[in-house]
């Protein structure tokens, strides 16, 4: 199985990716709404296909980006079927198994946090996705949403704590840069709810905590009752200078040497190897006007590059080039690609 961790930084979220090498399916849980091109990168640079995009409850402090990865990719939209929420392919119960070919999860309501959180535990027991319910070495708040302390013990002590000790454990959010833990660790362990703690010592706790009012409350969820729809349904506009732009996993724009062979007259080439690398009449006719900076000059260069155009950089393999990319955008450049794989499959080609 392929697995990978994800976080959102704004929001210390982390998303995970789920995937069967021998299907080539794929699905990712809580997914933040400004990452969606980071996770499909990720996704596509991994040969997977997104099927399916499940949210452990309806976030308050996020966004979700299950609508926008349907819109591009198809795939379906699950979460707990008490939710309600709008453009909904899979209502999901307590008890019911779902996922994709070769990556199959229960879901277990696991309601205190809001009514309507779900965790999700992997077929073999050795994984849980315990969203808010259940953190590291903390749990969600139980003063909004729905929120009920005595109800959350009962989610963790009796949904979770169940699991095998060794049965790992990732949730939807951690402050404090930590990725994972077990059920036995949290069992033994939790500030909240581990050790000896009963429901009152529980309960006691939840209700003396003062938090702040979560800041995107009031946007994220009603955006989320709308599986992450923006209010005026439309997907957010992406730069569409070329048909072929993508962006890759490490965040470099990138096109392919079909589409800038066929549009070469509507971008800047920007050669950036070394003088004595460039060999006079290597390139086809089409590329053949490249601008020529080398990319330890960039910086102190840039304002010799035309804006009137979108900027594609060149280099032998495509590395020096994506720097290039990040060097022009940090100048303010925003309609810059870096050739994929550099000007090595023109010379196979």
């Amino acid at each position: 199985m392929v697995f990978r961790q994800l976080f959102d930084a704004a929001s210390s979220t982390y998303t995970y990716l789920l995937g069967d090498t021998t299907s080539g399916e794929a699905l990712l849980i809580d997914p933040v709404f400004e990452q969606a091109q980071r996770d499909l990168s990720l996704i596509r640079e991994l040969g997977l296909q997104l099927k399916l995009v499940v949210d452990t409850h309806a976030h308050a402090d996020h966004i979700t980006a299950a609508w926008l990865l349907k819109q591009k990719t198809g795939c379906l939209i699950a979460s707990a079927a008490v939710i309600n929420a709008e453009h909904l392919d899979l209502p999901l119960s307590h008890g019911q198994t779902f996922g994709v070919a070769g990556v199959s999860l229960e879901a277990r309501a696991t309601p205190g946090h809001t009514d309507g959180c779900m965790s999700y535990v992997l077929a073999d027991h050795s994984m849980v996705f315990t969203g808010d319910a259940l953190l590291i070495r903390g749990c969600g708040r139980s003063d909004f949403q729905q929120g009920n302390a005595a109800t959350l013990f009962h989610s963790i002590t009796e949904q979770l704590f169940s699991l095998p000790d060794d049965c790992q454990v990732y949730p939807a959010h951690d402050y404090n840069g930590r990725t994972q833990s077990s059920i036995g660790e949290e069992r033994s362990y939790n500030a909240r709810v581990g050790g000896s703690a009963n429901e009152a010592d529980f309960v006691g706790y939840m209700q003396a905590m003062s938090l702040p009012h979560p800041k995107k409350i009031d946007e994220a969820v009603p955006a989320n009752l709308r599986s992450g729809c923006p209010a005026d349904g439309q997907v957010p506009p992406e730069p569409n200078w070329a048909e072929d732009l993508r962006v890759t996993y490490a965040g470099v724009p990138e096109i392919g040497s079909e589409w800038l062979l066929l549009h070469a007259d509507r971008v800047t080439l920007l050669d950036v190897r070394q003088a004595g690398e460039v060999i006079p009449g290597e390139l086809p006719e089409v590329l053949g006007t490249a601008l020529q900076i080398p990319l330890d000059q960039l910086r102190q260069r840039v304002t010799e590059v035309p804006t009137d155009l979108p900027v594609v950089t060149l280099c032998r393999s495509g590395r020096r080039s994506a720097l290039a990319t990040s060097i022009l955008r940090e100048q303010g450049l925003e309609q810059v690609a870096s050739l994929r794989g550099g000007l090595l499959p023109l010379a196979h080609g």
